[in-house]
């Protein structure tokens, strides 16, 4: 299996991202530090916050590496020992190792099975998943909701010829993003407009209407809060997978640090319920906390 590898100059630059981390001082040399990654939305930096946070608090030497861009750039990160560990989600990043997987067939436990069978290989683990997880939904107004009399993702399809769909930039190479809902649902939009990962651009496009339909997580802050003007499509034909939050970690760190490690990720995945990832987005994406914050919240209120 050929492994992906990363630009000499990014590995450079996740290395130095790593060194700024503001983790705990340390007799240990840089380079025993356990490096957590996220990607660049808030979900994400705040997870990564929350398993970062837990270990400084229980006396492992951490760095980070937050806000990167994709999977194209994590995954192999993972392998190639630049970041040490990434909390990830099931079906997706099984998807991505694997894109004959079937995820979408799959019940979790089967999945982590497969992923771990795949990830194995790479030298990596894969720890519990946890309870709550984040799918990607489609979101339109309430307007066109109640316009059009849309509840579900198949009732797109007869004006998807007439809407513009914005969300991250990679969802037209995602298999559960503008590909899924063509092949799933024959939705063949009128345009696609590149904008975010999780919503804050994606969510003012669609106010505003500078699009018609937006992709916006399941685990949205603003949906059924302080925005209910925005509508989630239920998606009716099943394309999306579960997506449980699971850390994947380097096995030479499993290795070095242990069962006492491991149970300790495990404690934390365990207390992450899906309402908790809402909460989350909330306190950041509409209270305005910086996601370190929202996870140091969340780590006391847990008792860890």
């Amino acid at each position: 299996m050929r492994t992906r590898l990363l630009p000499a100059g990014l590995v450079v630059a996740l290395a130095l991202a790593g060194c700024g981390s503001g983790a705990r001082p340390s007799k240990t040399s840089p380079s025993a530090a356990i490096t957590v990654a996220s990607f660049n939305f808030s979900e994400s930096k705040t997870l990564a916050e929350i398993y970062a946070q837990v270990l400084e608090r229980n006396g492992y030497p951490v760095r980070r590496a937050l806000d990167l861009p994709s999977r194209e750039v994590v995954e192999p990160a993972l392998e190639q020992g630049v970041v040490d560990l990434a909390p990830e989600y099931l079906g997706t990043i099984l998807a991505f190792v694997d894109p004959h997987s079937g995820a979408e067939r799959l019940e979790p436990a089967a999945m982590h099975a497969r992923l771990q069978n795949v990830l194995e290989r790479r030298g990596i683990d894969v720890l519990t998943p946890a309870p709550g997880g984040n799918q990607n939904g489609l979101a339109v107004t309430r307007e066109t909701a109640e316009r059009h009399h849309l509840a579900r993702v198949s009732e797109l399809a007869p004006i998807a010829g007439t809407l513009v769909l914005g969300g991250r930039p990679e969802c037209p190479e995602r298999p559960f993003c503008l590909p899924g809902f063509t092949s799933t649902y024959g939705l063949r939009f009128k345009s696609f407009r590149p904008l975010d990962s999780g919503g804050p651009r994606t969510l003012s496009a669609l106010q505003a209407a500078e699009i018609g339909v937006g992709v916006l997580f399941t685990t949205d802050g603003t949906l059924g809060g302080p925005h209910p003007d925005v509508v989630l499509l239920e998606d009716d034909r099943r394309l999306q997978p579960s997506e449980n939050v699971v850390p994947i970690v380097r096995r030479a760190i499993v290795r070095r640090f242990g069962a006492t490690f491991v149970a300790l990720v495990d404690r934390v995945s365990a207390q992450l319920q899906t309402a908790e990832l809402i909460a989350l987005n909330r306190r950041v994406d509409i209270d305005d906390v910086t996601p370190a914050r929202a996870a140091s919240e969340w780590l006391g209120a847990h008792g860890f």
